[in-house]
């Protein structure tokens, strides 16, 4: 046991090749070359490139490194990395190490078997991986050797985006562009604005041995059977209780891990369900934070397995239980450490912060179906909507605070300031605490939390790339929508103060629909979002029609982050996933239906006919207790002949779906083959409460979610 472990600030970053490193190993002036490429975007020249291959690649070998990749991040939604090695012949034909300038800039990895939308056919193979130096390359480590990634885009051979950091970029870029337009209004003295974001990760952890038992978790990530135990999550004592040992050293392993590679994690802690966990870092940049997220899902799966554990990252692994979100807290900063999102002491009296303040709650409402689209997933679709997620419903909350404001500046009133506000609790031992300007909401998808927004809405098991993608643009959208308002109102002979709060009063009126502070799992509140004419879209395959509305092709091509074409690949890309993932879990509902369930209970039912006949041998056949063992066996043969029909109409509208016709004709159809596959399971359900322990043949949820 170690008794004595390290400051995590003597090893945070050993396995980065980041700014700092680089000045120990590269010459002044290839220094400030790439701080210049990494903080004010200038092009990376060849000979530079070439300077800093090198010292990386002498760095990457004293960490053990033989190999390299490029590290991307294709339109699946996860990782990809095809590794070469160092070696390379001189001049002589000798074996030697070697890593130039052209082979960190760019790679080329077959393109063909990645997903594209139609932008590129199966035979046209060409893709390239270009270096993104404002992400620094990180060492992985591994038991039987190291590898040094190198993070990039992945664009095909005509320059189309085939991933998602580089939509990313071009958001980024975008909101850099129109926040600074704005900013100079105010006379800040900024030169860069970017967006930051901290990442809370949501996951379960099961003993390894059940998850390998499980056929529909290994193929699906989540249990398409499953009775909820009697003792679940309803005393919520698992909630911040003490962290049951096991999970305890796989999360010490997994920080010193990340700690490693530069991930500032600050948090861990049980969640509400039985075996449910939540990681969180500091904030970053949003690009680093978005990569380190990326790496982290992916060590975390690893350690897992180290433990002899399962680590589900699925957003809805058990039924009737709560599932795993990933809570984007997003923020916009600029080079002179200012966050726009801070109201400060006197948030009535800063008008700097309340334009980028009612720029998002407008982002929000305007582009609401497309951040609907932006989280749609097969997965997350079980979970939004759910009593532990927020509703399929697009809403802000604000708290109580900044909602005066807002309503003051709307009706003209001046609000007073006033001092901050302390909480007490009315015991001398205990002292005062300030009193955030909000409250928290759990309910809502777009939370105000002091200085920054919570997206609580992504799924745990996503990128954040797109969702924070759609933000980004929005953003950049609506600020410049205001600023040339308030140009407009300083040309017409207005003074400046007065055309900014005439446009953001304006602009709040315009939004304010989407501002709500209660309960957003309520039947009420669905009711109200309905009369506000608030979109309430239960479904993916609807929500990913966003992605093919003119609103949608002026917002992304106006602000450069995608194409038409790479916009129309987004929306065939999304539905064909959402497709083999339904497909999937129905294949798999159908064959454990018949081939581990049915043969179960039926042998139960043989076991009790046989019990019968040796009662009524033994016992006569008047007496009662025959008459319960004949009454168990009635059942199951009944829920038999019930799991028969309904696996054979899973079968009828699983066919008829697959050749539906156009894809959102096939995307309409699988959501039936949804609502059977869940029919199918109700009826597994009820065999489980009555065939017997020992004759069932998978792990049970009582098996799963009883510790660690």
């Amino acid at each position: 046991m170690n008794r004595d472990p390290k400051p995590v600030s003597s090893y945070f970053g050993q396995n980065i090749f980041d700014l700092t490193k680089m000045q120990q190993v590269i010459p002044k002036e290839t220094f400030e070359k790439m701080h210049s490429v990494v903080h004010k975007g200038l092009r990376l020249d060849r000979d530079t490139a070439d300077i800093v291959a090198r010292a990386m690649k002498d760095w990457a070998i004293s960490k053990g490194c033989t190999h390299y990749t490029h590290w991307f991040q294709p339109l699946t939604g996860y990782t990809a990395e095809k590794h070469d090695s160092f070696i390379d012949y001189d001049e002589n034909g000798k074996i030697i190490e070697s890593f130039s300038g052209k082979q960190l800039i760019q790679g080329e990895p077959d393109a063909s078997s990645f997903p594209s939308g139609g932008i590129r056919a199966t035979f046209e193979a060409r893709g390239y991986t270009i270096w993104d130096p404002t992400s620094p390359p990180f060492v992985l480590e591994y038991p039987h050797g190291n590898t040094l990634c190198i993070p990039t885009v992945f664009i095909s051979f005509t320059g189309e985006t085939l991933d998602k950091k580089a939509p990313l970029l071009r958001s980024v870029e975008a909101l850099n562009r129109s926040a600074l337009a704005v900013l100079r209004h105010f006379k800040n003295p900024a030169t860069k604005v970017f967006s930051t974001l901290g990442v809370e990760q949501e996951y379960f952890l099961i003993d390894r041995n059940s998850f390998e038992l499980r056929t529909d978790l290994k193929q699906t990530g989540r249990t398409l059977f499953g009775r909820t135990p009697a003792k679940h999550q309803q005393l919520e004592d698992q909630y911040f209780a003490n962290i049951p040992e096991r999970a305890f050293a796989f999360m010490t392993e997994v920080e010193t891990e990340a700690a490693k590679l530069g991930i500032p994690l600050k948090t861990r802690h049980n969640e509400v369900a039985p075996n449910q966990f939540e990681v969180a870092p500091i904030y970053e940049d949003v690009n680093v934070a978005i990569d380190h997220n990326q790496i982290l899902m992916d060590l975390m799966e690893r350690v897992a397995k180290r433990h002899g554990l399962a680590m589900l990252l699925h957003e809805k692994p058990f039924a009737n239980i709560n599932g795993s979100g990933k809570h984007n807290n997003w923020a916009i900063g600029t080079d002179n450490g200012e966050n726009l999102l801070n109201p400060g002491k006197t948030p009535q009296s800063n008008l700097q912060f309340l334009v980028f303040l009612v720029a998002t709650i407008k982002a929000v409402y305007k582009y609401s179906r497309l951040l609907r689209a932006s989280i749609g997933s097969a997965h997350n679709d079980h979970r939004l909507g759910a009593n532990e997620a927020p509703p399929a419903i697009i809403s802000v909350f604000l708290g109580d605070s900044l909602t005066r404001v807002l309503s003051d500046l709307e009706s003209g009133k001046v609000t007073a300031t006033t001092e901050q506000a302390w909480l007490s609790i009315g015991i001398d031992k205990i002292p005062e605490i300030p009193k955030d300007n909000t409250d928290r909401n759990r309910t809502s998808p777009f939370a105000f939390t002091g200085n920054k927004f919570e997206f609580r809405a992504v799924g745990s098991s996503q990128s954040p790339s797109t969702p924070i993608t759609v933000l980004n643009t929005a953003m950049s959208d609506v600020l410049d929508e205001l600023r040339k308002e308030i140009e407009k109102g300083v040309a017409e002979g207005k003074e400046f103060n007065t055309a900014v709060v005439n446009v953001i009063r304006k602009a709040y009126t315009d939004s304010k629909k989407v501002i709500f502070g209660g309960d957003g799992y309520s039947d009420s509140w669905h009711k109200e979002a309905a009369k506000r004419g608030l979109p309430n879209i239960k479904t993916s395959p609807e929500a990913f029609e966003a992605y093919l509305t003119k609103e949608a092709e002026h917002l992304f091509t106006q602000h450069k982050v995608y194409s038409t074409r790479e916009l129309e690949a987004i929306y065939h890309i999304e539905m064909e996933n959402y497709i083999k993932q339904v497909d999937i879990e129905a294949h798999i509902a159908r064959d454990m239906a018949m081939t581990m369930f049915f043969p179960s209970a039926l042998a139960y039912a043989k076991e009790l006919s046989l019990s019968f006949q040796e009662l009524k041998s033994t016992l006569g056949k008047s007496d009662k207790s025959l008459k319960a063992v004949s009454g168990v066996a009635k059942v199951v043969t009944k829920r038999l002949t019930s799991l028969a029909e309904e696996v054979a109409k899973l079968e009828r509208i699983h066919g008829l779906a697959k050749n539906a016709g156009n894809m959102k004709k096939k995307g309409t159809s699988f959501l039936a083959v949804r609502r059977q596959t869940e029919v199918v399971r109700s009826i597994v359900d009820g065999l489980e409460e009555i065939v017997a322990d020992n004759l069932w043949p998978i792990p049970k949820y009582t098996d799963m979610l009883s510790g660690l």
